[in-house]
């Protein structure tokens, strides 16, 4: 079943999250100044790897996906090590929206492009303590927590969380990502414009290494 976020219920979930997240900017306020907002704030595109590697593979995830998660935690760090780290591969992460606590959580992990992966990691490696905190504070607060402790500061931190135009152009982005490349479930790759599901790292290595040839 295809479950895409649709861009005119952002400003209900962030109006959400402009309560719980600081209360730094109340949510009407937040929701003005995106709708203020005349050019769209840019959305920088998440690599990890040589960006001239000979394959491309996208992941489509969700932070609140618990498959997205056990990829992130047992999969991807092999295929880091054996494609990554030695050339072969590069990954492009996109963000997919499915629920409110996913955009919060993207909201504090792009909130320092280059500590992205960094802060992806420690969002997913406790996915299961955060996500189950029982009420909006509660999640937020523990997005929060991961973000002091990845070293951005408080005042920065509660900017990016109440960011409307940003979180506007994101969902945006996401939705456009995801019609096009039909994306309906997480995770979903795209491995040099071919589309895969989630797999175990040997069917993984397995294709990468076909698309490596080709290449070639």
């Amino acid at each position: 079943m295809t479950r895409i976020f649709p861009v005119a219920a952002f400003a209900a979930a962030f109006a959400l999250g402009g309560v719980a997240l600081s209360g730094a900017a109340s949510a009407q306020e937040a929701s003005s100044e995106a709708s203020a907002t005349e050019t769209a704030p840019e959305i920088v595109e998440m690599v990890k790897g040589d960006v001239n590697a000979p394959v491309e593979m996208i992941e489509y995830a969700s932070f609140t996906c618990p498959h997205c998660a056990r990829f992130s935690n047992e999969v991807l760090p092999q295929i880091e090590e054996n494609y990554i780290k030695t050339g072969k591969v590069k990954l492009v992460y996109r963000d997919v929206y499915f629920d409110k606590y996913g955009m919060w959580a993207a909201m504090v992990a792009r909130c320092q492009p280059e500590k992205f992966f960094g802060i992806a990691d420690m969002v997913y490696k406790t996915q299961g303590d955060w996500i189950k905190a029982g009420s909006d504070q509660g999640i937020a607060d523990g997005l929060r927590k991961i973000g002091l402790m990845a070293g951005i500061g408080q005042e920065q931190l509660d900017a990016c969380m109440n960011d409307g135009a940003k979180l506007q152009a994101l969902v945006g982005w996401y939705q456009e990502n995801a019609t096009r490349d039909n994306i309906t479930a997480t995770p979903s790759f795209i491995i040099d414009g071919k589309p895969y599901s989630n797999m175990s790292y040997d069917e993984f290595a397995k294709v990468l290494d076909e698309h490596y040839e080709d290449a070639q």
